[in-house]
């Protein structure tokens, strides 16, 4: 009898610049395939934009906050942040890398980071898709 594979585990590390199309890719496909169960084409063409959006431009976003990237082997998996006031602005996983634990990783590193920098609580306004998530972390 064969037994499952223990979960691999993402390794976080801080956002590169290299890693905005790979983050912004992660981004739209989150937000079109993922959340789309749970809005219409309308919102999630207002809400992924994606001809309002360059490498360019996500990198400046990207950079202004504290984003990290959960990694598995050699492939960015999701992406997070949080802000010097504990709110969490992005939190998205790969469609590829759902429910593979790399969203509770992500969180679990701004945790700490929040930590660090003496936030005690944080926020974020989240979709009704993440609901389910952070609401299992008693947010």
């Amino acid at each position: 009898m064969s037994q499952a594979a223990d979960p691999v585990i993402p390794e976080v590390r801080r956002y590169r610049s290299e890693d905005a199309p790979l983050t912004l890719e992660i981004f739209l496909a989150a937000i079109t395939k993922t959340a789309a169960a749970d809005y219409s084409p309308e919102q999630i063409r207002g809400w992924a934009r994606p001809d309002r959006r360059t490498p360019s431009d996500w990198d400046t976003a990207r950079t202004k906050l504290s984003t990290f990237v959960a990694v598995i082997g050699t492939e960015i998996a999701g992406f997070s942040d949080v802000s010097e006031t504990g709110y969490i602005d992005m939190m998205f996983v790969s469609p590829k890398h759902a429910r593979r634990g790399v969203a509770r990783t992500l969180l679990m590193e701004l945790e700490r980071q929040a930590r660090d920098l003496g936030v005690g609580r944080l926020t974020a306004n989240v979709s009704i898709t993440a609901r389910p998530f952070f609401e299992r972390f008693g947010w």
